[in-house]
């Protein structure tokens, strides 16, 4: 009688110990709420200067560099403004892209010309092609909204969440799904694998991690095109938060005249 007590014991201990931990861990869209500010909304603004490096089947590097400004619009992650300005080579100079972006509808996404000197609005069709000749797209830079996709949990390591996330409109992307291996401590989105036909053909990964100001900051990162052989590095040269930029910074005005004061 007394062993059953004693089994019955550890049994309830057991029960109440596996209660405690599923309530403890997060749910999938926890997961990737958290991921997806870690990685595009940390502070209430930023400034980024940015070195690209897109390097060809043939081993042949081309280098850009930029300055990535973005301000939150919100506290919810609902809500974004963003500006990048190019520097350098001369043939991207002066050029801008611009994202203004939302929760419920789709984002508008701008590029200025300097050389034409117009102002194009990119099509929300076009958001997932080439940003400026590199593997990374319009979208890998800005973000992808989380409700565009169904996400699930499929695997726990030790150290990542793996999360699959299955576009709900197959038609407007170019894969049928993608992977997404979550840090379990900082949330930051180490790397994800793009899947179609049942063939990974792309590659995203976090290769350097800061902390800057307190927030966990990628500060090099890597996307390959596995068909093409290419990929592109990103190297974050110099990353600040909290920078008090003004709302009106991300309008044409600016994108047409730099605010050099936000660009050094």
């Amino acid at each position: 009688m007394k062993r059953i007590a004693i089994v019955t014991t550890l049994t309830l201990a057991l029960l109440f110990s596996y209660a405690a931990g599923a309530q403890d861990a997060p749910t999938v869209d926890e997961i990737i709420q958290k991921a997806n500010h870690v990685a595009y909304y940390q502070g209430e603004d930023g400034r980024a200067r940015v070195k690209m490096t897109i390097t060809d089947r043939q081993g042949n590097n081309r280098e850009r560099e930029f300055v990535i400004l973005r301000r939150n619009m919100d506290d919810k992650d609902e809500e974004q403004r963003f500006y990048v300005y190019f520097q350098q080579p001369a043939d991207v100079r002066e050029m801008v892209f611009m994202v203004w972006k939302f929760l419920d509808k789709d984002d508008n996404r701008w590029l200025y010309l300097p050389a034409l000197d117009v102002v194009k609005q990119i099509a929300a069709g076009d958001k997932r092609t080439s940003f400026v000749g590199s593997t990374f797209f319009y979208e890998d830079v800005s973000g992808r909204g989380i409700h565009e996709d169904t996400h699930e949990l499929v695997d726990v390591t030790d150290n990542f969440y793996v999360v699959k996330s299955t576009p709900k409109a197959p038609g407007s992307v170019e894969f049928d799904s993608f992977t997404t291996h979550i840090h379990k401590t900082t949330f930051i989105p180490v790397k994800m694998e793009y899947e179609k036909g049942g063939n990974v053909y792309r590659v995203g990964e976090a290769k350097k991690v800061e902390t800057i100001q307190g927030f966990p900051t990628v500060t090099q990162s890597v996307m390959k095109d596995l068909d093409a052989g290419s990929e592109t590095t990103l190297d974050y040269l110099k990353v600040e938060y909290e920078m008090d930029i003004p709302d009106n910074i991300f309008t044409e005005r600016f994108m047409r005249r730099a605010p050099r004061q936000y660009l050094e």
